[in-house]
């Protein structure tokens, strides 16, 4: 095993942004499935779980703030790791390493896959302050999107949530096509169609279980749930945009950087903001509070079990986040988002799995309204399959039985040098694609267009000599 990462993390090392999906970047995304699908069914766990609280009442562990807490301090834990490849010079994607001991190591943005050895190019060394600063605003997409997902699931199935979350394809979509004017292809908005149908159909199985389930469970209200699962996956969907950018800009955010500053901002916000307000706030909670913090240590401190899934919680979201992260940074983004799409299965594989063959007291049964919300699976992966043509393993409509027999065109995707890491191509003047690669799910903040845009202005600069070094491009946000 340790030969066998000793070799993958060298390799990985060189892999860039988009530049397709080899080995490595396969281990990373299964590895990335399987703590989505621990971070998923702890969450649902803990939520179930029942303790002593200071009222002396025996109840459920619903604590939504608690959990959103528990995961930006794992998420923290990356500021170490972040140090410990720069000190030791360890290999890890987004990290420059110079094989000479004299030269400092540094990181190189998104889509730098140059040659580590190369003398002319110097990788970065120094994150100007403001960097750290700007790092607040994915914490507090995070946190947002986390805390409105956590207190949906207080309703839903684990599996409803997992599959409602994989409506950010569909709000990335609008996003890129109304606000930033990257217009989509036809074929794209088929697969945004087949995605809004699934969402559809898992909101259907929500309503038709809820009228059809006799005992009810008390304080539930699944359209609340779904209403709030999908609100905190259109604030995601903006997460991952941002996330793209900080990692593609000149002075850049290493992943592992971008991961521990989100964590301790979210921490920070999560501490002084949030828990004083609801504390403030009337709600449910012991002392007629939105959520009581003592309530919760008391509860811990009396539940053993409590406690050790807690800390498996705390592990999975720390684990899930760095390596989504690294999902971004050595495919694009629309990977994270497939990610999540691909979790639904696990989740709920997984879940059905526990009720049936390990205890009825945790896990989802299966009903006669589970087929719809199958079928929603299944048209889901389809539409995203679409959506992402033409990288391997999507589908391409061209006119048959599989394609519901609609043909598109896909002209100008096939020649690019890299047709695995194709989803749309960047265009010049005259409308001929120029090879640059163009994510589904852009940045706000730079368009592919204008991306390769500077692109060719600085090969025209170096070609007149004019070589630009990577400090004077500094803070550019163009």
């Amino acid at each position: 095993l340790l030969r066998t990462v000793d070799y993958l993390l060298p390799t990985m090392g060189g892999s860039g942004h988009g530049a397709g999906c080899g080995l490595p970047e396969v281990i990373v995304f299964i590895l990335a499935l399987v703590a989505g699908t621990g971070c998923s069914l702890t969450s649902k766990v803990l939520l179930d779980m029942e303790s002593v609280g200071m009222d002396g009442d025996m109840k459920k562990f619903e604590k939504p703030l608690f959990q959103t807490l528990g995961m930006f301090v794992g998420m923290c834990a990356a500021l170490f790791l972040h140090a410990g490849v720069i000190m030791f010079r360890l290999p890890f994607p987004g990290y420059k390493h110079p094989k000479s001991t004299s030269k400092k190591a540094g990181y190189s943005s998104v889509g730098d896959v140059g040659d580590d050895d190369d003398e002319d190019e110097k990788p970065n060394t120094n994150i100007p302050l403001w960097m750290y600063f700007l790092l607040i605003i994915p914490s507090l997409f995070d946190l947002a999107a986390t805390a409105l997902c956590m207190l949906g699931l207080l309703h839903v199935q684990v599996s409803i949530y997992q599959m409602l979350r994989g409506s950010a394809i569909i709000f990335v979509a609008i996003l890129k096509h109304f606000a930033l004017g990257d217009k989509l292809r036809n074929f794209m908005w088929i697969g945004v169609f087949w995605n809004v149908v699934s969402i559809i159909l898992v909101g259907l199985t929500v309503i038709l279980a809820d009228d059809g389930d006799e005992g009810g469970d008390s304080g539930k209200d699944p359209a609340k749930g779904v209403m709030l699962i999908l609100a905190g996956a259109f604030v995601q969907s903006l997460q991952y945009a941002f996330e793209e950018k900080v990692m593609s800009m000149e002075v850049c955010a290493p992943p592992l950087l971008l991961i521990g500053m989100e964590g301790f901002w979210g921490t920070v916000v999560c501490t002084f903001v949030l828990y004083p307000i609801c504390y403030n706030l009337p709600g449910n909670d012991v002392g007629g509070v939105m959520e009581n913090p003592y309530d919760t240590w008391v509860m811990m401190e009396n539940s053993a079990e409590l406690r050790q899934m807690f800390l498996l919680y705390f592990l999975s979201i720390f684990f899930y986040n760095a390596l989504a992260v690294l999902v971004t940074f050595m495919l694009n983004s629309v990977w994270h988002a497939i990610l999540d799409n691909f979790r639904p299965i696990t989740v709920w594989g997984t879940d059905l799995f526990i009720f049936y063959a390990v205890t009825t007291s945790f896990g989802e049964e299966w009903t006669k309204w589970s087929y719809i919300q199958l079928a929603g699976l299944f048209v889901l992966l389809y539409g995203t399959a679409v959506y992402n043509a033409p990288h391997a393993g999507s589908i391409k409509l061209e006119g048959d039985v599989l394609s519901c027999f609609i043909k598109c065109d896909y002209e100008g995707l096939e020649g690019a040098d890299d047709v695995e890491a194709q989803a749309l191509v960047a265009k010049d003047d005259d409308g001929a694609a120029n090879g640059v690669y163009q994510s589904p799910y852009q940045s706000p903040f730079m368009t592919p267009n204008t991306r390769a845009k500077r692109d060719k202005e600085r090969k025209a600069a170096e070609r007149m000599g004019k070589r630009i070094a990577k400090g004077d491009r500094a803070g550019s946000f163009a």
